[in-house]
C-alpha cells in the first residue's frame, strides 16, 4: 500500500538586512577617509543600508560615495552641544529602524543622537566619558592601526577581528553629466592639459605653501601649455590674489581663480577634469587623491604618517628640518622653515613624474 508523505515546506529563517546610522566627521578630509568604512560595511553585508549623518559642508561628499544610501543634515554647528536639538532629532531617528550605528567622531556629543534614536548596537572607540552612550566602546590601540582611515575602518568589523591587510580605498565617482555641467557653468574647457592648485589650509598658515611659491609654478606650467585653476573657500580669496599677483602679466589669461565661487560639490566635479594637482594638507587634497589624480601634496607642520593622501599617485613632499612636524596652527618660531624650503623645482619635478607615468 502506497503511502502518502505530506510535503513539509522547510522554514527558512531570514536574517533582516543591517541598517546602519553613521555619524560621520565633521571635516571634509576625514569624511574622504571614512568612506573605506562604507565599503567595508558594504563587503561583509552587501544588501545592508548606510545612512550618515553630517553636516550640510560635507554632504556633497556623500551624494559621489555609491555606498551611501542616504544622508541625514544634523543641522549643527560645530562644536555645539544643543541638547534638546540632538534628543529631538534622535526621536525622529527612532522610526527607521536602524540596527547598527557607528559613532566616528570621539567626541560625548557625537554619541548622543544614536543614544536618544535607541539604536541597538552603537559602536565607537572611548573618549570623552562616553561608555554609557555605546553599546560596544573599544579601547584604541594606536600603534596597531596608525592611519585615521585603519581606525575608522575597523569599526566595520567585531571588536575581535583582525583588520584585512588591505582595506578599499576612497574613491569618489562623479557622473559625467554633472561634470559637464560644471564646466559649462563656469566657462571651462576641460581640453587643454590643466593644474588644480588648492592653496588654503583651514587648519593654520603653518600648513600653507608660500604663494610665491605656488606662483613660480604656475608660470612654469603655463609656459608649457597647462592652463591653471585655483580652487578653495571664500577665506582662500588672500592667498589666491598674492599667487595672481605673482604670475607674469601675459600667463594670466591661462589662470582661473575659483576660490569662493564654487559650492563643494561644483569644486569636486570641476577638479574631476583636471590632469594633476598641487595641494596643501587639506580636504582638498583628500578629494583630489580619491579622485585619483596625480597630486604633489604638500605637507607642513603636520605629517603623512596619520592622514596621508591615499592615492598610488600621490607624491608626499615635505622637508626634514628638526622642528616638523609641531602641529602648530602658527610656526612657533616664525620662520616656516617647512614651508619655504620645500621648493618649487621640487614640485614641478613631482609633477613631471606624476604626468608622465600617466
Amino acid at each position: 500500500m502506497d503511502v502518502l508523505v505530506p510535503s513539509i515546506k522547510a522554514r527558512v529563517t531570514q536574517t533582516p538586512a543591517e541598517n546602519f546610522l553613521i555619524v560621520g566627521p565633521s571635516w571634509v578630509g576625514d569624511m574622504v577617509m571614512a568612506q573605506p568604512l562604507f565599503s567595508s560595511l558594504k563587503l561583509q553585508h552587501p544588501d545592508c543600508k548606510i545612512t550618515v549623518l553630517a553636516p550640510d559642508w560635507t554632504r556633497p561628499l556623500l551624494s559621489r560615495m555609491p555606498q551611501v544610501d542616504h544622508s541625514i543634515s544634523t543641522a549643527l554647528g560645530h562644536g555645539e552641544l544643543r541638547l534638546g536639538a540632538r534628543h529631538a532629532l534622535g526621536k525622529v531617528l527612532r522610526k527607521h529602524g536602524y540596527t547598527t550605528a557607528i559613532v566616528l567622531p570621539n567626541s560625548f556629543k557625537s554619541a548622543l543622537i544614536p543614544f536618544f534614536a535607541r539604536i541597538p548596537h552603537r559602536i565607537g572607540w572611548r573618549g570623552e566619558w562616553r561608555n554609557p552612550l555605546l553599546t560596544d566602546c573599544r579601547v584604541l590601540e594606536e600603534a596597531l592601526l596608525p592611519l585615521m582611515v585603519q581606525r575608522f575602518a575597523a569599526l566595520a568589523y567585531a571588536q575581535s577581528a583582525d583588520l584585512p591587510q588591505k582595506i578599499p580605498r576612497p574613491r569618489l565617482h562623479i557622473e559625467d553629466n554633472a561634470r559637464q555641467q560644471a564646466l559649462a557653468g563656469f566657462g571651462l574647457d576641460a581640453g587643454t592639459p590643466t593644474l588644480a592648485i588648492c592653496p588654503g589650509a583651514e587648519f593654520g598658515n603653518s600648513k600653507q605653501w608660500p604663494a610665491e611659491h605656488f606662483a613660480a609654478v604656475c608660470n612654469q606650467l603655463i609656459a608649457d601649455g597647462w592652463n591653471v585653476w585655483i580652487f578653495g573657500s571664500a577665506n582662500d580669496k588672500e592667498i589666491a590674489a598674492a599667487i595672481l599677483l605673482g604670475l607674469d602679466n601675459a600667463k594670466l589669461a591661462h589662470c582661473r581663480n575659483l576660490t569662493g565661487t564654487t559650492t563643494l560639490a561644483q569644486a569636486i566635479d570641476l577638479m574631476s577634469t583636471v590632469s594633476a594637482v598641487v595641494s596643501n594638507d587639506s580636504g582638498l587634497m583628500h578629494i583630489a587623491a580619491a579622485l585619483d589624480l596625480p597630486v604633489a601634496a604638500i605637507f607642513g607642520s603636520t605629517s603623512p604618517d596619520f592622514t596621508p593622501p591615499l592615492s598610488e599617485q600621490a607624491r608626499v613632499l615635505a622637508t626634514d628640518i628638526e622642528c616638523r612636524p609641531c602641529f602648530k596652527r602658527e610656526c612657533p618660531f616664525g620662520h616656516r622653515r617647512c614651508l619655504t624650503e620645500l621648493t618649487p623645482e621640487r614640485v614641478l619635478s613631482a609633477l613631471v613624474e606624476l604626468t608622465s607615468a600617466t
